[in-house]
């Protein structure tokens, strides 16, 4: 199966909020996107999945190592996002969506403001 057809799956994954196949799918990618793999820590979170913490440590590292020019204090600011998360998504989400505007990962926010 082509990696096209694979990285289709894995947003079809996405959409079902099945975190079961959304894994499944996600181990079929040679790598899930910054955009993917936020969508992925989001329903974690909405989930409530043990993980979370985890995958949005990944997820702000990978952030570090594919955007080179993010700093400290934008670090930060998606740490504090992170941890609010499962208290007020609303504002933590909006805050991502900043943070990765300013960064250029467009892909991202479109996950954020849907």
């Amino acid at each position: 199966m082509s990696t096209t057809l694979v990285a289709a799956d894995n947003k079809r994954a996405l959409a079902t909020g099945n975190l079961s196949v959304v894994r499944a799918a996600a181990a079929e990618l040679p790598a899930v996107d910054l955009a993917d793999a936020l969508a992925i820590c989001l329903l974690m979170s909405m989930r409530d999945d043990e993980r979370f913490e985890r995958a949005a440590v990944r997820w702000l590292a990978r952030l570090a190592l594919e955007r080179p020019a993010v700093g400290l204090g934008e670090l930060r600011s998606g740490l504090v996002a992170f941890e609010a998360m499962p208290y007020n998504p609303a504002a933590a989400r909006e805050t991502l969506a900043e943070l990765c505007e300013r960064v250029g990962v467009p892909g991202a926010v479109r996950v954020l403001r849907r």
